[in-house]
């Protein structure tokens, strides 16, 4: 059987849809910016979304007045739409192509968010691997926030199979490294008049 190429599959997603015709497509991420508010953290944090793609957090936390963040993606035409849609605001974000498996982070940060790439990880090797780079990635006392879809959620997402949790499994999957903070439930509406359960939990990067 052959091998799944994940970055071809993604390259192709972004070079013939566009953002608004997509079911993770959020011109306001709510949910997300509710977990940052509750950090309390300064405008000088470090923060990074992985599997961030052209979405519009990073526009949303320039405009918060952030000034140390990253995105990662493992597609570079999602980066670049997302820079080509910023203008000159671009250059104030790092962009990072890569796999997040396969993510050497040269920074710690005290922000990590995903909402976009924990339920594609389908095999023990793949979630093990990234629970790596969280653990690497993050400072004591950082911040993680994960967003996967629920156990009343899709099965699958642009035609991939994905894999579901529950408040109970994410905690149990990350409390070596990580101290659950809360955990919630949200209905994201696509742009095709469905809507996909997510569950969302915040951590705490043990010391």
């Amino acid at each position: 059987m052959e091998e799944f190429n994940r970055k071809a599959h993604w390259e192709n997603v972004y070079t013939t849809k566009e953002l608004t015709n997509v079911s993770w497509y959020q011109p306001v991420p709510e949910t997300s910016l509710e977990f940052l508010e509750q950090s309390n953290l300064p405008f000088t944090a470090k923060i990074i979304d992985v599997g961030g793609g052209d979405s519009y957090l990073a526009d949303h936390l320039l405009e918060l007045g952030y000034t140390d963040i990253t995105v990662l993606d493992i597609s570079e035409h999602a980066l670049e739409r997302a820079k080509a849609r910023l203008g000159d605001k671009a250059a104030l974000i790092k962009w990072i192509v890569s796999d997040a498996c396969a993510f050497v982070p040269s920074e710690s940060y005290d922000f990590w968010h995903d909402r976009a790439v924990f339920h594609f990880l389908t095999n023990e090797k793949e979630i093990e691997a990234y629970l790596q780079v969280l653990s690497q990635g993050i400072k004591a006392g950082g911040t993680l926030v994960l967003g996967t879809f629920s156990e009343d959620g899709p099965t699958k997402c642009s035609g991939i199979l994905i894999k579901q949790y529950t408040e109970k499994s994410m905690i149990e999957l990350l409390k070596p490294d990580f101290e659950n903070l809360s955990c919630l439930r949200a209905d994201h509406p696509t742009p095709f008049n469905t809507v996909q359960n997510f569950v969302f939990c915040s951590f705490l990067k043990r010391e």
